[in-house]
């Protein structure tokens, strides 16, 4: 939860207002892991792009008491689009994580990944890793539109899968308007994760996302992930990175 400065705990015209105030996270379980309010989970990507590596990989973030949730990013994998292999795959990870709760994510190219299939090939490999059961959560992208989310989000519920429906933009931070139209979006789906990563080129492009932010928290009760991406190259943002959660 974003705080208050101390000096101005105590003062009327600085308080949040009432909805604001009332407006709580509603605690999310994945796994073994409760998501909530002031409580932002630790991610790590387990990205190789082969089963040996993937699978050391998982044993690292096991050790890891700093690493709460592993994300198996499929799209990296070199037999990304074999669904039974990469589900035999799933389960052998998430013994390897030892009870840490595994989140599934094929990232395709229009969103900043190696994954190149067509939204209905999308569907079935979803649907395909769904049934093999060993997710605790998954990554959807929002770009593949309402039927299709639809479809997946269904699926995951019924099988008691978490999801995060996602956006990326890696070139630049949309609109205030347009970030919170796709949050809202999100939410309307029925994401239990709402998540917007994008690239700033100016201190207020960060500025505007974490307004965004807070404009939704006083909105909804879902836990929030909201990325300023930065890089050296094409940043003025004297920051190495920014992550928030709500």
């Amino acid at each position: 939860m974003m705080p208050f400065a101390a000096t101005a705990a105590n003062s009327e015209e600085n308080k949040p207002s009432d909805k604001a105030a009332t407006v709580r996270v509603t605690p999310l379980t994945v796994g073994n892991i409760t998501i909530k309010q002031g409580k932002p989970a630790v991610i790590v990507s387990l990205n190789g792009d082969n089963d040996k590596t993937l699978l050391s990989q998982a044993s690292q973030a096991a050790e890891n008491d700093a690493v709460q949730i592993a994300e198996l990013r499929v799209d990296k994998h070199q037999n990304a689009l074999d669904a039974d292999r990469i589900a035999h795959l799933g389960h052998a990870v998430r013994e390897r994580l030892e009870g840490k709760p595994l989140l599934l994510t094929f990232r395709t190219k229009a969103e900043g990944g190696s994954g190149e299939v067509d939204d209905q090939t999308y569907l079935a490999l979803y649907k395909k890793w769904l049934a093999a059961g060993f997710a605790d959560l998954i990554d959807v992208e929002m770009r593949i539109g309402e039927s299709i989310t639809q479809e997946i989000i269904n699926e995951a519920h019924r099988r008691k899968v978490a999801v995060i429906l996602s956006f990326h933009d890696f070139a630049s931070t949309p609109s205030s308007a347009d970030l919170l139209e796709r949050l809202q979006w999100q939410a309307a789906q029925g994401a239990d994760i709402l998540k917007i990563a994008v690239m700033p080129h100016w201190p207020d492009d960060v500025i505007r996302l974490l307004d965004v932010t807070w404009q939704m928290r006083k909105q909804s009760d879902k836990p929030l992930l909201t990325m300023a991406m930065v890089t050296q190259a094409n940043c003025r943002v004297p920051l190495a990175s920014f992550s928030e959660a709500i």
